[in-house]
């Protein structure tokens, strides 16, 4: 897997962009309005898909957005240029989301995804959906930790210690998670496969 798989967008990536985050941010930070709305078109489209993913609902997505964006208006000048922007912004965006996650309805919501999508077998899922498709399902069935992790790492470029500042664990909790979560996907998508070739 690399970072193709995973739609990364290059344009996001690189010291050239964080040098100019960093600069919005700073500008932000003032009380720069036009700065904030060019933070703002930058990282939806970024939070957006890591949030759907994340949350499933668009809009649980959108107000997790709105609430993380908000902070960074609110609390720009706290950033203190010990990490890249990204890795700041995505910080906020997944503790908001944990904290939408734990609620009640959302956990009932998920129950019910759940439910539906045990009906369905690996081989019924493969045979509908193409291989990009069958990749993000086999990303959904792993446990949120592990599905994280590479969230984090190959759809939106982050390394192993950005990711550990971002879940607030040790780089190593962070190591084994990817580890596991790459051998738990790679065994989900054999699978998956396996169904398909029986199918046809």
């Amino acid at each position: 897997m690399d970072n193709r798989d995973f739609g990364v967008d290059p344009g996001q990536l690189g010291s050239a962009g964080n040098d100019l985050e960093r600069e919005l941010l700073r500008r932000v930070s003032q009380g720069d309005r036009d700065a904030f709305r060019d933070l703002y078109v930058r990282y939806h489209r970024r939070l957006a898909r890591f949030l759907t993913r994340l949350l499933r609902r668009i809009e649980d997505a959108e107000e997790v957005i709105n609430d993380t964006l908000w902070i960074v208006w609110q609390h720009a000048g706290e950033f203190r240029n010990a990490s890249r922007v990204s890795t700041w912004i995505m910080g906020i965006a997944y503790r908001r989301a944990l904290n939408m996650l734990r609620s009640a309805t959302t956990r009932e919501r998920a129950m019910v995804l759940e439910t539906a999508q045990a009906t369905d077998t690996a081989g019924d899922i493969a045979r509908t959906l193409e291989e990009r498709q069958l990749l993000e399902w086999g990303l959904a069935q792993l446990p949120l930790e592990q599905r994280l992790v590479l969230e984090f790492s190959y759809y939106l470029d982050h390394s192993c210690d950005e990711i550990a500042e971002i879940m607030d664990c040790p780089a190593n909790t962070v190591k084994t998670r990817m580890f596991n979560a790459r051998r738990k996907l790679r065994s989900i998508l054999n699978v998956a496969a396996s169904g398909m070739e029986r199918r046809q």
